[in-house]
Parts: structure tokens; sequence; C-alpha cells
């Protein structure tokens, strides 16, 4: 993920948990923040196909996300999440934040939208 996008979540999560102590049943390795963010997901559907979907964050943390997604995930499926950046006319602004490769721990139905808990491979710093 960007460095400055990480930076920012960083902050945020910061401000929202002070003074507000882990519960004994919220035992999350990282604080999770309710946020939307647009992410495009990159992966091979139970079909086998490669697909490219834009869905959106429900929730976020340093360790993994919960996304709203149009496509029904395997447990264990590896993902590459990518944000997407508003058009630069410079050049020295990318497009897309690069690839955070995460891996689907738990899914479920709802609405016709499907319900996404993933793991970031690699925490974000």
């Amino acid at each position: 993920m960007g460095k400055l996008f990480s930076r920012i979540l960083k902050r945020t999560i910061a401000k929202e948990s002070e003074g507000m102590p882990l519960s004994s049943i919220e035992r999350r390795s990282s604080q999770r923040i309710h946020l939307q963010i647009p992410m495009f997901v990159r992966g091979v559907d139970t079909a086998g196909v490669d697909f490219l979907d834009l869905t959106k964050t429900l929730d976020i943390s340093a360790t993994g996300a919960y996304l709203a997604s149009p496509r029904s995930l395997r447990v264990d499926q590896l993902l590459n999440l990518t944000i997407p950046a508003p058009p630069s006319p410079s050049a020295t602004v990318p497009s897309e934040t690069p690839p955070i490769q995460a891996r689907v721990k738990r899914h479920s139905a709802s609405g016709g939208i499907y319900l996404l808990g993933v793991q970031f491979v690699k925490p974000l710093d």
C-alpha cells in the first residue's frame, strides 16, 4: 500500500483508539476502523477464471479488511488488492497503489453481496 495512505491509516487508527482499551472480547492483533475504501480485487474465481472486480472495504486494519464483493470466493484463496487513485496530470503520481496480497479467511452472503474477511499476507507498515 502506498506509504502516504499507510501513514494516514495509522494516524486514524491511533486517534480512534485513544483512551479506548480493548475489551476482553476484542482480541484482534490490530485495531480496526470502519472506513469505506474503493478497491480493485484481482484473483481467480471458483470456476478457475481470472477476474478483476471493483469493491469496497467495510472496515480495515493493519492486518486485514472486511470487503463487500459481487463474487463468492473460497476460504484460503489468495487475492491481490489495489486502491485506485484519481487521474493525475503528473507522471510521478501512480494511478493505483502497489498490490496488497491478502488471503480470504471467511465469507458469507447477504442480499446478493458477498462479505469477505481477508488477512493481509504482510501487515501494512
